[in-house]
């Protein structure tokens, strides 16, 4: 069952017989070729058609987060959402803007809170005062009455009645 030939040629030849059959490598690449073309003619259709379809049906789906529910809880490290702060003026626009600017304006804004207190737009009460008009508030309203201040004689010198209550604890 040997299926080689074990005899040695013996060849006048310099150079090895080519023995590709030309014909089967062409009909093979061609073949390929019309297999591309042919997936890729198909693959545009589909794409068409999909494309058409989705036109068609221009449905969002019931369960699509609405812009405010795709935000993070607050606070937020980052609070310009689409690069832009709510401000006294009304929003500002921080695109193409220095990566500072949020921050420049965030500051602007927290420092008038704090020079000049807040309110709520919704109902218009007090939100915060300043400092200096708050210390004075809590003067006025006499909230932090601190007990009268001992001098020192009546510090030193012991009570009678203090020393009464410790001799009848202590029997």
């Amino acid at each position: 069952m040997d299926v080689h030939n074990n005899k040695i040629e013996k060849s006048d030849k310099p150079y090895q017989e080519n023995v590709v059959n030309v014909r089967g490598v062409i009909i093979t690449v061609v073949g390929l070729a019309v297999v591309c073309v042919v997936s890729f003619a198909l693959m545009w259709v589909l794409q068409q058609y999909l494309d058409e379809r989705a036109v068609a049906t221009e449905q969002l789906s019931p369960m699509m987060l609405e812009t405010e529910e795709r935000l993070p809880p607050e606070p937020r490290l980052q609070s310009a959402p689409g690069f832009g702060v709510e401000g006294p003026e009304g929003r500002v626009n921080l695109e193409l803007r220095e990566p500072q600017a949020e921050y420049k304006v965030l500051i602007k804004k927290w420092e008038k809170a704090w020079k000049e207190g807040e309110k709520d737009p919704k109902t218009g009460a007090i939100i915060s005062l300043p400092i200096e008009e708050a210390k004075k508030k809590v003067l006025e309203s006499g909230e932090l009455n601190a007990a009268p201040q001992k001098s020192e004689t009546e510090a030193e010198a012991p009570k009678p009645e203090a020393e009464k209550a410790a001799a009848a604890t202590a029997n």
